[in-house]
């Protein structure tokens, strides 16, 4: 009699959770976090809603989850080419290019939402996604303020608040559009007052 193997449960679990994922993410584009349901990402992704509930408290929960399951694939330090300035440019433009794909748009402004209502998945969603981007700035403008590129004294961490602050705004609020143009001039109007002086 030949011998089967066992299905491979990890396996399984893990296929499942990766439809579950593809599953939210696409129906969030598609219907809105509003009108997003459990019932309609298993039926998607072609699990039971128990095998949801199972491994997640609510579709905010899954949706976090899922934007934030490949994030440790993107970071690493901003480039360092000796020009503070060309280089944060360079990363803002990239992000301009990323925050106006609506693919990327209705799961972070999803989350966005719910997070104003519910404090622990806002604290989860800074944790995983917030924090480690604007350490990557603070690193950056930390080597720039050592190079002599900023004044001695600069606070880098609220140098990148300062930087990554309008652009949220402007992008969460809607208050403009998100250009190369805005971020080139945010970035130079940030460093002209982390430049030293003299």
């Amino acid at each position: 009699m030949a011998n089967k193997t066992a299905p491979d449960s990890s396996r399984r679990s893990e296929r499942s959770r990766r439809a579950i994922f593809d599953a939210a993410l696409a129906l969030v584009g598609e219907v809105g976090y509003d009108k997003l349901t459990i019932e309609g990402i298993a039926s998607r992704a072609g699990v039971g809603k128990q095998t949801i509930y199972r491994w997640w408290p609510s579709k905010a929960a899954v949706l976090l989850d899922a934007f934030t399951a490949d994030a440790d694939t993107y970071r690493g330090a901003l480039p360092d080419t000796g020009d503070v300035a060309a280089d944060l440019k360079a990363v803002l433009r990239a992000t301009v290019d990323e925050f106006n794909d609506p693919a990327f748009q209705a799961p972070y402004r999803a989350l966005a939402v719910a997070g104003a209502s519910d404090e622990e998945l806002s604290r989860t969603f800074v944790a995983r996604l917030l924090e480690p981007g604007i350490d990557v700035y603070t690193d950056r403008l930390r080597v720039a303020r050592e190079a002599g590129e900023l004044a001695a004294g600069t606070d880098v961490r609220l140098g990148a608040e300062m930087l990554l602050s309008p652009f949220s705004q402007r992008w969460l609020m809607r208050t403009g559009e998100l250009t190369y143009a805005f971020v080139d001039a945010l970035v130079d109007q940030v460093l002209h007052g982390l430049r030293p002086r003299g």
